[in-house]
């Protein structure tokens, strides 16, 4: 009885007090959301509050150093503006102060645009990153949208590029895949129509997509069934760029982000008698190429493109010359020619996609006394032979000299090294990426860390944990225990091989020998 009349209390006093947690006191009301031209300023301290208040909350998440994200702050200053009394409201999260935040709702980039719908916080619309406020508005407007709103009869003339969808049937998968490309593409103008006379005017029937500029065609592409938003994108968004552009702060971005990742470079003067020649050369290669190869020029004249050329490690004074890179791989391919007309530039770039162009390997010479510290400095000549000695572990540090990551990595690696010191079968190296090629696959950035295992196989493991002593530790324990029992099975194989081999040869001797006495005998 005392119990229930104890529980009893106990609940009556849980429930007194929750009520008047949440009976909020009169004039203790939050204080408004901070703003600056229409934009909230959100923080860790307010961004909860903010999912709550508005049903749409579209958030770019910005460092203040980085280029692009000064132009995104400006487009949403100008979108803000135009939302006011929306449902739509915009904020800015500087992710250099708040750290915390962007880890917890993990945020990479910056810039990192995200569209926040009822409050949640883990299901997210990503944005594309817009080149104005109008792109805002558009992407917003697309997103709440149909495919019934870019119907039209009649096509505009303009110098920007316009997608056109022709389409027979407008309830077809077609027509989805097409919006789906569009509200992923909002700088760019998208349209449908059925109008006969306007597919007629470039010699096509349904189901196509035209690109058009001024009223001219630029390309066509079939719709199929199998066709998907992202191979629509990746054919519009060329065909939306030059055949040719120009490397520069403004576009370096839009470079990187072409979805075409193998790029051919011309450096070149500016101001050179030859350029006129030599451009039209490569502009002309450039349109037969499109959707395979990403041509950019760079200007050897203008200072601000030094650190690209010390990258491919050319001189001002070796202009003109191309180079290929394969941004999967980052191996660079030369041009081997002094002539670089259209018929050269196409060889060369056709024996690139054939596979058949060989590398270009540039490698620092080697170091004096490269093998007598503990860290080892490996440079392209020597990297293959270290790397794939069958008897050695061999753990290497691949970086970029002006990379403040990659240098932070230097204390470890000569710690790891120390670690190792007694062991001759192990290897502690690294090399400057930047100034040696590397004939394999490391990975897309750096400072990459690879392990090559003590086998006559040449294996390469990338190791991608904690950069700490006692995982890398760890983690090269585990792989020179797998690669033991790997030599093992290798060895086993190498020992039948040869003895296949030397069975073989003795077959071979002993017909030979018979041959031979049958002759005599003859």
């Amino acid at each position: 009885m005392r119990l229930l009349l104890l529980l009893g209390v106990m609940t009556f006093c849980v429930g007194a007090f929750t009520a008047a947690a949440d009976a909020k006191p009169e004039g203790k009301a939050h204080k408004p959301l901070p703003e600056k031209d229409g934009v909230l300023q959100l923080k860790k301290g307010n961004f909860n509050r903010a999912l709550k208040k508005h049903k749409q909350l579209l958030v770019h998440f910005y460092a203040p150093l980085s280029g692009d994200s000064h132009r995104v702050s400006a487009a949403f200053e100008g979108a803000a503006a135009k939302l006011q009394g929306s449902e739509v409201k915009l904020g800015v999260v500087d992710v250099s102060k708040e750290k915390d935040l962007a880890k917890d709702l993990n945020v990479t980039g910056p810039p990192n645009i995200r569209l926040y719908l009822s409050g949640d916080k883990h299901n997210t619309v990503p944005c594309p990153v817009p080149q104005s406020s109008a792109s805002i508005l558009t992407w917003l407007k697309r997103r709440a949208g149909s495919p019934a709103d870019l119907i039209t009869d009649q096509l505009e003339t303009s110098d920007e590029l316009q997608v056109v969808g022709f389409f027979k049937d407008l309830t077809h998968e077609y027509i989805q895949t097409f919006y789906s490309a569009a509200v992923d593409l909002p700088d760019v103008s998208f349209t449908v129509t059925q109008n006969s006379d306007v597919i007629s005017k470039y010699g096509f029937t349904h189901d196509v997509v035209l690109l058009l500029k001024k009223s001219k065609l630029i390309q066509a592409y079939k719709m199929m069934p199998e066709t998907s938003k992202e191979e629509l994108i990746v054919f519009i968004t060329v065909f939306q760029m030059d055949p040719v552009t120009e490397y520069s702060g403004q576009t370096a971005t839009q470079i990187l982000a072409s979805p075409v990742l193998h790029h051919a470079l011309l450096f070149v003067n500016k101001s050179s008698a030859d350029f006129t020649e030599l451009y039209s050369a490569f502009n002309s290669v450039a349109e037969a190429f499109r959707l395979k190869i990403l041509f950019v020029l760079v200007n050897v004249d203008e200072p601000r493109n030094g650190r690209l050329m010390e990258y491919f490690r050319v001189r001002d004074f070796e202009a003109p010359l191309i180079r290929i890179v394969n941004l999967t791989d980052h191996v660079t391919y030369h041009l081997p020619s002094d002539s670089l007309d259209i018929e050269t530039i196409s060889k060369f770039c056709q024996s690139y996609l054939e596979g058949k162009a060989q590398p270009k390997m540039q490698s620092e010479p080697i170091p004096e006394g490269w093998d007598t510290k503990p860290v080892k400095q490996l440079v392209g000549m020597t990297l293959e032979k270290v790397a794939f000695n069958p008897d050695k572990t061999v753990f290497v540090l691949f970086y970029l000299p002006y990379s403040k990551e990659s240098r932070a990595l230097f204390p470890l690696w000569e710690e790891l090294a120390e670690a190792f010191k007694d062991q001759e079968n192990v290897v502690i190296a690294r090399m400057d990426a930047s100034a040696n090629d590397i004939n394999m696959s490391v990975q897309r950035s750096y400072p990459s860390l690879c392990l090559f295992p003590a086998l006559h196989a040449e294996r390469m493991v990338v190791y991608k944990g904690k950069h700490k002593l006692k995982d890398l530790l760890k983690f090269m324990e585990k792989e020179m225990e797998k690669a033991k029992k790997d030599r093992v099975k290798e060895d086993e194989s190498r020992k039948k091989y040869i003895d296949a081999i030397k069975a073989e040869e003795a077959k071979k001797a002993e017909e030979a020998k018979k041959a031979n006495q049958t002759k005599d005998e003859l």
